[in-house]
């Protein structure tokens, strides 16, 4: 089976819900099925696979295809997780085609990548193209939330005696597969995600004087932060290609009951980096900033992730070689910037010349609706297989 739509289909019908942090469980929660059908799946190529454990159950999983020691090796990376299926329209594990459109989670965001790219793989080791590069597929899991897969899967050549037979050392290149419309991304933005806390003195709110009120204190830091995001726009200037460094308050949660006073409140803030940046010191300076600014105490809870932004400085002849290949099957694309984060960034930090494309918008990942145009995930499989042959 290496036909992409019918790879996606049966991707699509596998779930592999990221828990996002919640306190869930049940059969679609993790990649456990998705890491046990791709095992089964490269060994009907005859292809070795290994499993690396990142969480609990949780694997990484990679395959490699030799083409000779003297080749240079290409790492394609796809993540195994999709994000919680909550408020979708349509059933997310049954694939359904529509007018040239495969629905289901993860149709987008990126099990059509992932698809294209199990489609090349399997091409390679099949028809062994003369001038094929090696290429180390990695199916990387917990990717929507903490990015932990990737994380742990840079450590194969950058910490010592973590290397395993398929990825002894660093890759010379890497693509990861993203809703890209085929353009090649050069350039992203990353994510650092921490919580702020308020803290006060509960009472009764019959008698709210008594008390202090955490939530009070919270829309003080709710409006500074609000002073902050004009200071980082007269400040930082904008990346040319993916845009400007900007924070948020995504979610609040505080008190006990409405006849309670709050002793305690919380946000999560997230702050994207552009390149440049450094993504652990935004958080020091954002804290600068507001206890500049504001007459209230809190506290900088740790992030739970450090944004690490794609740089376009070492990449440019990387995007140049995946350019020609997309243009020789789906006419010219471009290099272009982005708002959102991928993988590339820890790769590319870690030394490896890393680039992202694939088939699909990102204005239809995580949506209540998700889908993917079939023939541009034909095309992907084909511009895959081109950049890997050599061809």
């Amino acid at each position: 089976m290496h036909d992409p739509v019918e790879l996606l289909e049966t991707l699509i019908a596998i779930p592999s819900v990221n828990p996002m942090g919640r306190d869930v469980s049940g059969p679609e929660f993790g990649e456990a099925r998705m890491t046990a059908f791709l095992e089964d799946w490269f060994a009907t190529l005859g292809v070795a696979t290994e499993k690396v454990e990142v969480l609990p159950g949780r694997f990484n999983v990679l395959a490699r295809y030799d083409a000779g020691p003297d080749r240079p090796t290409i790492l394609l990376d796809a993540h195994q997780d999709t994000v919680p299926v909550d408020g979708m329209t349509i059933p997310p594990f049954e694939p359904a085609i529509q007018e040239g459109k495969l629905f289901g989670r993860g149709a987008c965001d990126v099990k059509g990548g992932m698809a294209a790219m199990l489609a090349a793989f399997a091409r390679l080791v099949t028809q062994r193209p003369a001038g094929a590069a090696n290429v180390v597929m990695s199916c990387s899991c917990e990717e929507e939330a903490e990015a932990l897969g990737v994380k742990d899967l840079v450590k194969l050549w950058s910490e010592p005696g973590r290397g395993i037979a398929s990825l002894k050392i660093a890759p010379d290149v890497a693509v990861v597969a993203e809703p890209t419309d085929l353009d090649v991304v050069v350039a992203h933005r990353g994510a650092t995600r921490w919580k702020l806390r308020t803290t006060g003195r509960a009472c009764h709110s019959s008698r709210p004087d008594d008390g202090v009120n955490a939530i009070y204190k919270m829309s003080q830091v709710l409006s500074g932060l609000q002073k902050f995001v004009a200071h980082l726009k007269e400040t930082i200037p904008a990346h040319p290609l993916c845009g400007p460094a900007t924070i948020s308050v995504g979610r609040i949660e505080g008190g006990l009951s409405v006849n309670t006073v709050p002793d305690r409140c919380e946000i999560e803030i997230d702050r994207r980096v552009i390149p440049g940046e450094d993504g652990f010191a935004v958080i020091a300076e954002t804290e600068a900033f507001l206890r500049k600014n504001i007459d209230v105490d809190f506290e900088m809870l740790p992030p739970w992730i450090t944004g690490i932004s794609l740089s376009d400085e070492h990449n440019s002849k990387l995007a140049d070689r995946m350019l020609e290949s997309v243009a020789a099957v789906a006419g010219p694309h471009k290099k272009v910037g982005v708002a959102y984060g991928t993988n590339a960034s820890r790769i590319a930090a870690s030394g490896v010349p890393s680039i992202v494309c694939g088939p699909g918008s990102i204005n239809q990942a995580h949506t209540e609706s998700e889908w993917i145009d079939i023939e541009e995930l034909r095309q992907a499989a084909e511009i895959y297989y081109r950049f890997c042959a050599g061809e």
